[in-house]
């Protein structure tokens, strides 16, 4: 335990808000705690984006053994699964991730606490912070980036065995016969195709008309065909009436007469809510909206010196938006010029299923019901000669332009690797290009990305490949 008890800042949460923001200030020559109740790096990194992404790519291999007759290459003998070996390959991405933040935590002097952080009274311009561990520190600053948490349903309670949460649906000690999972977000979506890929027989229950709903609406329907071409029963509309256990595992009873489905396990994925309780926010000028933490556009709470980042402030929960918002917050309360809040629509969704699926701005929509006469250009994956080379030619990109001045209002991307292709148009929307800077920009060949200036030209009616 460290013994320095004075700080300018205090953060409190060690996930990619909360640590990404200790360095920043440490980098601003302010003296920084950290305090972190369980794992650095935060759920992202330890319990979601990582372990998932290494279990999802356990799962790509898996599907590709399956398609390697297609490009002559023979596998003799039966496909196995080492479910454990699985598992333990993306804990240890995890730990050597959370290892590589403690290690950046400390050649930036920040100086962290292994404990559980309450605000504290404020005295003068300090603010106090206590840890259970016994300890008060001070501070000027006090970001809270404690991050969020899985969501249940009124009634419904996982039991971590047939009614399970991502964490356990993250590290099984075996694989079920069938699966239902409530909700289609990006969590579902992506359980959904990691189970479906390891030979688990899946359905994927939304309440609303359409599977990954916050994603345009040809991109949903895309992947929902492409989930239902390979074996997934996908049932949307269906609003959840009970889940429970039965002899058999679960039983997923739904409202309006839709049959219910039992299977052997199912994973809660809808949604998630800010951890706000158990700060010491009582008597303070912070207010709680739904679960979540209320803030300016530089993370500023209604508390002089109180801020807050990341998942605890509201969607979109993604990791990247908590970094960034964690930079802006420090620099703004260092004084730095020229700190911008995250412009409407700047910040890309990425959906790590197969397909993969990435996007940034407004759907076509949203930017019509904006106001917006648009222009949409679209191309697909099956006319790229870099898709087709690799056999994974499934995929469309659509982007969408406002008709009057140019501007890129959009972007929606669905195939292979296009969750690596989505910072291009994130690029070109933060520096306002419209159609005449991507038209004019050479993408090389045969790339991926082509297709991405091929829906540009599209839009203007001069797509050359499709």
């Amino acid at each position: 335990m460290a013994t320095e008890t004075s700080f300018d800042l205090v953060v409190v949460g060690g996930g990619p808000g909360g640590y990404v923001a200790a360095i920043r200030a440490s980098q601003l020559k302010m003296k920084v705690a950290l305090v972190e109740r369980e794992h650095l790096g935060g759920i992202c990194l330890n319990w979601g984006c990582i372990p998932t992404k290494a279990l999802l790519r356990a799962a790509e291999l898996r599907h590709s053994i399956d398609e390697m007759q297609e490009f002559g290459i023979t596998v003799s003998g039966e496909v196995s699964i080492d479910l454990p070996a699985v598992v333990r390959r993306s804990r240890k991405v995890a730990g050597r991730l959370s290892a590589g933040v403690q290690h950046l935590l400390k050649k930036n002097k920040v100086t962290v606490f292994d404990d559980l952080a309450t605000l504290g009274a404020r005295r003068g311009d300090l603010r106090e912070v206590r840890l259970a561990g016994g300890a008060t520190l001070t501070a000027k600053h006090v970001i809270l980036a404690t991050g969020a948490r899985a969501r249940s349903l009124p009634g419904i309670e996982p039991d971590g065995k047939t009614i399970l949460t991502y964490r356990e649906a993250m590290v099984p000690e075996t694989m079920p016969k069938s699966l239902v999972i409530i909700g289609s977000g990006a969590i579902g979506a992506e359980f959904a195709s990691f189970y479906l890929d390891m030979g688990v027989e899946v359905t994927l229950i939304e309440a609303m008309d359409r599977i990954l709903p916050v994603e345009d609406a040809e991109i949903s329907d895309f992947v929902q065909k492409a989930f239902v071409k390979r074996g997934m029963k996908v049932v949307t509309g269906a609003r959840l009436a009970s889940l429970k256990p039965s002899a058999s595992g679960v039983t997923a009873s739904f409202e309006g007469g839709i049959q219910p489905v039992i299977a052997e396990r199912a994973i809660m994925a809808v949604g998630i809510t800010g951890n706000s309780e158990s700060l010491g926010l009582e008597g303070t000028k912070v207010k709680i909206d739904r679960g979540h933490i209320v803030t300016d556009g530089y993370g500023a709470t209604g508390e002089p010196g109180v801020y807050a980042i990341g998942d605890v402030t509201g969607p979109p929960w993604l990791a990247h938006k908590a970094s960034h918002e964690g930079i802006i917050c420090v620099e703004k309360i260092a004084g730095e010029a020229g700190v911008h809040t995250i412009a409407d629509g700047s910040v890309p969704g990425c959906t790590y299923c197969r397909p993969q699926v990435a996007s940034v701005g407004m759907t076509e929509a949203a930017a019509i019901e904006a106001g917006h006469k648009v222009r949409v250009g679209r191309f697909p994956m099956l006319a790229n000669g870099k898709a087709i080379a690799l056999g994974d030619d499934q995929g469309l990109i659509k982007t969408v332009f406002d008709a009057a001045t140019g501007e890129l209002l959009g972007a929606h991307m669905v195939g292979p690797e296009v969750t690596e292709l989505i910072q291009g148009y994130a690029i070109a929307r933060t520096l306002e290009a419209t159609e005449a800077e991507l038209i004019q920009t050479i993408f090389p060949h045969p790339t991926l990305s082509e297709a991405m200036h091929e829906s540009v030209l599209d839009a203007y009616g001069r797509a050359i490949h499709f």
